[in-house]
């Protein structure tokens, strides 16, 4: 049986990786910071997962771990989240988002250096690109601590693998959202405003530039690639994205009008929470994951949007 062991366990990304990967026959080991905390967050269907106390900050602990349960599969999702605390702690940013990464490779050499790892990067390694759509060969240029330490990651993803011909990968990911996304993100922040100006719960939604564009997806695509990319022949690195891009102004036209409504009624564009915009539209070409792993993303931006929506309904109308 395959084993994976799954950092992050409890975010969205990690909880759609434990379901898929269920699905699969696997044996999964969620490594968290709190054992008790995560088993209040995990849906009932996932109970399964065994759970274990992770730190990333102990090279040691991530050792005695994975001796102890000997996955043959690691995707590291622990991190800082992107968006806006990408500037908040830049020392604790770069020792979580990216010297942890080297411990947890490290950790890997010493106890098997046949396991295989997929480290969760970010579309924020280009920051101001220059070139437009992003590649696995567009010129790296990160412009905040969160882009940096992720460069860094992916850098000794690089190294190891070349050095010690280590099986690891970064998976490139850009925007990618679900119902399970956190109210922090613009995406969330609209269907779940949307939903309660339908329950009239609320009345207006603030947001920043509505012309802002980007290249969103489903995560449930996103974990797949990621898997695919550690059933592959040899290791490599891959952008992960639709290859296509939308505003947040059709996201709010999408959301609202899946609930009836015109969004122009209630959404309020507030020009204090606008986000320096970027040199080119920051938009992937998965071309690279297609053609090698045979991925393709299967959840459209409307399937996406309403998927939220709906979820958001569910929810509160539960309240």
């Amino acid at each position: 049986m395959k084993s994976a062991l799954i950092t992050g366990l409890t975010g969205q990304d990690g909880l759609y990786l434990a379901e898929l990967l269920l699905e699969k026959g696997y044996r999964i080991i969620g490594a968290v910071r709190d054992v008790l905390s995560a088993e209040r967050r995990i849906p009932a269907h996932l109970k399964i997962v065994e759970l274990v106390e992770w730190d990333m900050l102990d090279q040691q602990k991530m050792i005695e771990v994975l001796s102890h349960y000997r996955p043959t599969e690691v995707y590291n999702f622990a991190a800082y989240s992107s968006g806006v605390g990408m500037y908040d702690d830049p020392v604790g940013i770069g020792d979580v988002n990216g010297l942890a990464v080297a411990r947890t490779l490290e950790a890997i050499r010493i106890v098997d250096i046949k396991i295989r790892f997929c480290q969760a990067s970010s579309r924020e390694i280009f920051g101001a690109a220059l070139d437009s759509p992003q590649t696995e060969d567009t010129l790296v240029n990160p412009r905040s601590p969160y882009g940096a330490a992720k460069l860094y990651a992916d850098s000794m993803n690089r190294i190891y693998r070349e050095h010690y011909g280590m099986y690891a990968c970064s998976a490139i990911l850009f925007n990618h959202e679900s119902p399970r996304r956190g109210l922090e993100f613009v995406t969330r922040k609209i269907t779940h405003e949307a939903a309660k100006i339908k329950l009239g719960l609320t009345k207006e939604l603030h947001l920043g530039n509505l012309d802002t564009e980007r290249d969103w997806g489903f995560a449930g695509d996103t974990v797949h690639a990621m898997w695919l990319m550690l059933q592959h022949t040899h290791a490599d690195d891959y952008i992960v994205a639709t290859g296509e891009t939308h505003s947040v102004r059709e996201f709010c036209e999408c959301a609202f009008e899946y609930l009836g409504l015109d969004y122009r009624t209630y959404v309020r564009e507030n020009a204090s929470a606008y986000r320096p915009s970027e040199p080119a539209l920051l938009v992937g070409n998965a071309s690279k994951a297609k053609q090698s792993l045979g991925w393709m993303p299967q959840v459209g931006f409307r399937a996406l949007v309403h998927m939220m929506v709906a979820a958001e309904m569910r929810s509160l109308e539960k309240i």
